[in-house]
């Protein structure tokens, strides 16, 4: 990947980031039914982005102790994020939902400062300032969606902007190592991780299940969906999966945090927020307008 301009990169990371996003968004509001279809979601995505790496890579691997034993971590935390993302895409809008997760952006912007000792440039500290203000305009203020916005969805919410945060912040740990040329072995331990986890709690689930004449078997969606169509979405968010997390982990080694991480986070939550108005007809007030609008002028100060 170091042959390929920068700038195609972040499109495509981003450009497979939403349609992950889309597909997820789509699975949990319409096909799943709660925890379980979250974990299957995780488990079957997993799989498929493992085999994708795993054909990108030619099935040339190195792994090192360094690299299993922080894929294995960076895997308990993706799933975290993945699960608790689609418990809460389920309970609140799409927009709504991903400007509270987008705010891991000061998380990782600044972890390079602090952790990697990186310089940030005034240009890209009136970028972040600016991102934050798009941040909190994006988030709609005066609709009965906030005034009844459970407890449960909120602290989903916070769990995942957590989540996004600390797997920044271990993508630059590899990629700032010795060993960031294991980036595709690396990936394939954490999703293979990943796997066995959502598997596991599958697996829990089924034997806490009260058995009863009528049902014992564990309920993963809310009706009879065709197989051809759950395949498809499992597979494009899958390889779209694979894809944002390839190049993200590579980019989170050789561009500044303070430039990478506000253009991943800002930049995926102004296509999100734009998906969100066009295709799934949720409404934006000026202020929101004005939010994305700020947040271009940011991606572009961070760039500089």
């Amino acid at each position: 990947m170091e042959k390929i301009p920068v700038v195609l990169l972040f499109i495509v990371s981003l450009a497979a980031g939403l349609g992950g996003t889309m597909v997820k968004n789509h699975y949990v509001k319409s096909l799943s039914d709660g925890v379980a279809g979250y974990h299957l979601y995780n488990a079957v995505t997993a799989i498929v982005c493992s085999l994708t790496l795993l054909a990108l890579s030619g099935g040339k691997l190195s792994i090192s102790p360094f690299t299993l034993l922080l894929a294995v971590i960076f895997g308990l935390v993706t799933v975290v994020q993945q699960v608790a993302n689609a418990a809460a895409l389920a309970q609140g809008p799409l927009s709504y939902t991903s400007v509270i997760g987008s705010m891991s952006t000061v998380i990782t912007a600044f972890s390079g400062l602090i952790l990697f000792g990186e310089s940030i440039s005034v240009t890209q500290i009136i970028g972040i300032v600016l991102m934050m203000f798009c941040l909190v305009l994006s988030v709609k203020k005066d609709t009965d969606s906030e005034k009844k916005a459970a407890a449960r969805w909120l602290i989903l919410c916070i769990l995942t902007c957590f989540a996004t945060g600390a797997i920044g912040i271990l993508q630059k740990l590899h990629q700032s190592s010795a060993y960031k040329g294991e980036l595709t072995a690396f990936l394939i331990i954490a999703f293979a991780f990943s796997f066995v986890f959502s598997a596991g709690n599958i697996a829990v689930l089924k034997l806490k299940m009260p058995k009863t004449e009528s049902s014992d078997k564990l309920v993963f969606h809310k009706k009879k969906s065709p197989l051809p169509l759950l395949v498809a979405l499992f597979v494009v968010a899958g390889v779209g999966i694979a894809l944002n997390n390839m190049i993200n982990l590579h980019l989170s080694g050789s561009v500044p945090s303070a430039i990478f991480f506000p253009i991943v986070n800002g930049g995926g939550l102004i296509l999100t927020t734009l998906v969100s108005v066009f295709f799934f007809r949720e409404r934006l007030t000026r202020i929101q307008w004005l939010g994305i609008s700020l947040g271009f002028v940011a991606t572009m100060l961070l760039c500089l």
